[in-house]
């Protein structure tokens, strides 16, 4: 029987950029210790709140060796390494594989996206080339292509994929595919406002972008649905919401990123295309820190 890669919640870690947006390497060191003190439950490197999609080849895969580095066994570090290209992807996944990486991400193709029938074939030929356990990425309003529930009932029997990270939003249709899948493919959820929600269904926690600025308030949230406890879970969801929510008002990372800037931490610029809020949704952003007491 697989076991899941990690329980409770993983954070999709932002990437530091300096003033001449190269990869900050000790700031990016600051934020996993930060977030190793802090009690998250892995780190996921390089995907969409990392913006992997504007790291070069070589970035992308340093980043992952010196995060595996760094956390040095402490905590799983699932490495984002998926493309709309599938050689592409293979590629990535084993430069990640060969940095220690202790597990994937593979995002579904974007842009020239693909059929029921060439997700299957996608992402069975990675998977069958690696020999790390890899978590599927379902996000179909980023890429068009949305992952089915009998598409994961065929994914799910592959060795090497034990899971999703589900962020559809629909939680009829992870329903169904929970109902579909034997129980050792384990769901995650995608979005940090609905974390109570699919763990209440049996899923094993939440890939967050939360947990960038309260790595142990998202950690406590999805613990206390692993404990049984969902009153408790729920109320902790309850209780942040609004800030989930503003960590959405823009495009991810942006948000993010920007109250990272407010708390004191040091990320750096966004990278092209990706720019900064405007004035409003800054004002905006601001007031919520400060009504969670964060700034």
């Amino acid at each position: 029987m697989k076991q899941p890669i990690f329980t409770g919640a993983g954070v999709a870690i932002v990437t530091p950029f300096d003033e001449n947006l190269k990869v900050d390497y000790p700031a990016l060191r600051e934020l996993i210790e930060y977030q190793i003190a802090h009690k998250t439950d892995a780190i996921i490197i390089c995907g969409t709140t990392g913006e992997g999609s504007t790291l070069e080849h070589e970035e992308h895969v340093e980043a992952i060796r010196f995060t595996v580095e760094c956390v040095n066994k402490r905590i799983p570090v699932i490495a984002s390494t998926g493309s709309n290209d599938t050689a592409y992807s293979l590629k990535l996944s084993r430069a990640a594989e060969e940095a220690g990486a202790d597990g994937l991400l593979l995002i579904t193709p974007y842009y020239n996206k693909t059929s029921q029938e060439g997700l299957i074939r996608h992402f069975t030929y990675v998977a069958d080339r690696v020999n790390l356990p890899i978590i599927l990425y379902n996000v179909p309003s980023r890429t068009g292509c949305e992952i089915k529930p009998e598409t994961y009932a065929v994914l799910s029997k592959h060795k090497m994929i034990y899971g999703v990270k589900e962020a559809s939003g629909n939680l009829s249709t992870i329903a169904k595919t929970m109902s579909l899948c034997d129980e050792d493919f384990y769901v995650y959820s995608g979005n940090d406002d609905q974390i109570t929600a699919i763990m209440s269904l049996g899923g094993k926690g939440v890939i967050s972008v939360l947990s960038n600025i309260l790595p142990e308030e998202a950690h406590n949230i999805a613990q206390a649905a692993l404990d049984g406890d969902f009153k408790k879970s729920a109320e902790l969801q309850l209780k942040y919401l609004e800030l989930c929510d503003a960590m959405f008002m823009d495009v991810n990372p942006i948000p993010v990123k920007m109250a990272m800037k407010m708390m004191g931490m040091k990320v750096g610029p966004l990278r092209l295309p990706l720019c900064d809020m405007n004035q409003a949704n800054t004002d905006k952003l601001k007031a919520v820190l400060k009504k969670y007491a964060l700034i």
